[in-house]
């Protein structure tokens, strides 16, 4: 038994392979490919797909994916902080380009009620398409990331009013007011369980299945909130893709957002593709052949009305001329929620048939042109920016208050939150040292989270996950996890985001040390030989060896073992810093005692070097650093010196630091 949909997906990504693989090839972006495909596959081109509606039908769901992951990297608060570019922005980008397409489609001869619909058509930008580049460009908390997510969240809400009003351009009759009264109403009523939504069911709904620690489950209750909540919304009369937005900012208030994202990240992959593919089958390829030059210097003419209209909304709204000029060019093509407007002005008769073939082309044009625009503008912006332009236009007309960045900069990423976790998280606490915790556990992350931890729910071995924990600007990166299989993959994920990141590894077993340091380990702790150690370090103290010959005899211990350790796989370890590129030496941090014997004297008297074989490479003084410091140099009590040498001596040296009592007791 043949089924029909089933044969179409099979087609459309076999195809897909193929145009993409070629499309990588010669550095074309893949949503380009993807148009390609559909343009080859669809009833213009090749013929192998008839029934392009079924199609349009999962590319419905990877729309509503696409906005639902957006909204889930979003949140509410980010959302109130660009209002203004909501509200304002996206109004005055609306009006101003359907009242310059009005105006255009006047002067050929339009009538009245189609220049205002045409006007609808062109004011709308592919929300889809440029969230997509802005996300992998990792711009959407930038200015004009931000700005023009602003407005093509207007986009995507004025739709409706512009369906509602479609009529009555095409001279029907009807109750106007009460249709706008009836939407008010609901949009009302949707924004209040949007809010009560995120302060208390989610939470708690999410809060219960995360306990079951069922990936399955959880991930099929991620599913059902943003369908409901896009349900409910078009239901209302708002559009799908709106509802699956708020879906995600509803999930994005929780902790559980960074686990929710990483198990939706697939499924919003495969289902986008099958949108861009729909783009491409409604092409005319016949019609594009007859008039390529006219349908060309139109899309040209939309792509740069377009830019400079959002450009100049963009520069109203008080930012610099090259955020203007970014979000300009990000809006200047046309969007997915144009076509589903022209169905309704096809149904009303405001569409015939040369001018809607017309308006597909140049949609797809400046589709296709959309992905290599993005990617040129800085440098357009940096080009117009050595244009002879005033001065208070470069920086903006009035001065814009940015939103803070919330990412950390040069962090500690702790993951797992058992024993070694939480002491490591204390110490950094102490130490000043900003982090950043992912825990499994609910029931740990509600708790630590209402104690002020900066703790997030979500599976390190998730791409997504570590990247929201911004594991490609951290230092260290310490797993801490009882899981062996997880560990390895945690540590490949983690190398492969950051080839600069030191890896720190918690395992159990000895035979771990190897798979670790090959998948990118630079640091790998076994519990089991650290045991050894701490439990010989007990035997010798009760028969009561010195302490500093226990503490050299240890330091012995571990500077030959984890050099035999990291010889398991020197190819392949990855040293970021000093003591790795030096396996024999160690930098340790030394305070010097209120009472020591060192204070007062010139690093010249005290002969580290010469007596110890350790360098003092630089001194803390407060929050001053003092480097490469001379031999006239006096370390003061509570100076902290930065030392450099074999484990071994590096022990030997530290009594000297210690207050002359503490010496005597030991």
């Amino acid at each position: 038994m043949e089924i029909p949909l089933l044969k179409g997906i099979v087609i459309i990504f076999g195809l897909s392979i193929v145009v993409v693989f070629i499309c990588h090839r010669i550095r074309v972006p893949v949503i380009v490919g993807f148009l390609l495909t559909g343009i080859l596959a669809g009833p213009h081109g090749l013929g192998f797909i008839k029934a392009v509606h079924k199609v349009e039908i999962l590319a419905e769901v990877g729309v509503v994916l696409l906005l639902f992951t957006i909204g889930i990297e979003f949140s509410l608060k980010k959302l109130l902080q660009i209002k203004k570019a909501t509200l304002m922005g996206g109004s005055l980008q609306v009006l101003l380009t359907l009242l310059a397409t009005f105006a255009i489609a006047r002067q050929i001869g339009q009538p009245f009620g189609e220049s205002i619909f045409i006007g609808f058509l062109i004011s709308l930008s592919s929300t889809a398409i440029v969230l997509k580049l802005i996300q992998e460009r990792a711009e959407v908390d930038s200015p004009h990331g931000r700005t023009t997510l602003g407005i093509l969240i207007f986009q995507d809400i004025i739709i409706v009013p512009m369906m509602l009003f479609t009529p009555f351009l095409a001279g029907a009759t009807g109750n106007l007011g009460e249709s706008l009264v009836i939407l008010i109403a609901k949009g009302i009523g949707i924004i209040l369980l949007v809010i009560v939504s995120a302060k208390w069911i989610v939470p708690q709904v999410l809060y219960q299945i995360a306990r079951t620690r069922n990936r399955t489950l959880f991930l099929l209750s991620v599913v059902v909130i943003c369908l409901t909540v896009a349900w409910i919304t078009s239901s209302a009369g708002l559009s799908l893709a709106l509802g699956a937005f708020l879906a995600g900012l509803i999930i994005s208030e929780t902790e559980y957002s960074h686990e929710a994202l990483g198990n939706i990240l697939p499924l919003r992959d495969v289902f986008t593709s099958f949108f861009f593919v729909s783009i491409g089958m409604l092409l005319d390829v016949g019609f594009l052949f007859q008039e390529p030059m006219r349908i060309a210097i139109i899309a040209l003419g939309v792509l740069a009305l377009k830019t400079v209209i959002a450009g100049f909304v963009t520069v109203l709204l008080g930012f610099p001329l090259r955020t203007a000029i970014l979000v300009g060019l990000a809006l200047s093509q046309v969007g997915e929620f144009s076509f589903i407007l022209s169905k309704t002005g096809i149904e009303y008769g405001l569409l015939t048939g040369n001018i809607y073939q017309m308006f597909l082309s140049v949609s797809v044009l400046t589709m296709a042109a959309t992905p290599f625009i993005i990617a040129l503008a800085p440098r357009s912006a940096d080009f117009v920016l050595r244009l002879p332009i005033p001065r208070r236009l470069k920086s903006g007309l009035y001065p814009v208050q940015g939103i803070k960045r919330t990412s950390k900069q040069d962090h500690l990423v702790i993951i797992g939150f058992g024993i070694n976790g939480r002491n490591l998280a204390q110490a950094a606490r102490v130490g000043g040292i900003p982090y950043v915790i992912i825990e499994m556990n609910p029931e740990t992350v509600k708790d630590e989270k209402a104690k002020g931890e900066p703790i997030y729910y979500g599976d390190a071995t998730q791409d997504a996950v570590l990247q929201h924990a911004d594991t490609k600007n951290a230092r260290i990166v310490v797993v801490a996890i009882n899981d062996p299989t997880a560990t390895r993959r945690i540590t490949e994920i983690v190398r492969r985001l950051n080839p600069k990141v030191h890896i720190m590894v918690r395992t159990r077993y000895l035979q771990e040390l190897k798979p670790l340091y090959e998948l990118g380990a630079d640091e790998v702790i076994p519990e089991e030989f650290e045991t050894s150690v701490e439990i010989f370090a007990r035997v010798l103290a009760k028969y009561l060896v010195p302490r500093d010959e226990i503490e050299r005899f240890i330091a012995r211990v571990r500077s030959d073992s984890y050099d035999m350790f990291r010889s398991l796989s020197k190819e392949s370890a990855s040293f970021s810093d000093l003591t790795l590129q030096l396996p024999d030496v160690e930098i340790s941090l030394l305070r010097v005692g209120v009472r020591s014997a060192l204070a007062g004297k010139s690093l010249a008297q005290i002969e580290l070097r010469k007596r110890y074989g350790v360098t003092v490479l630089a001194i803390r003084r407060g929050s001053q650093i003092l480097s490469n410091p001379d031999g006239d140099m006096q370390p003061f009590a509570n100076d902290v010196l930065f030392v450099l040498g074999p484990p071994d001596k590096l022990a030997e040296v530290t009594s000297l630091f210690h207050n002359i009592e503490e010496r005597e007791g030991s």
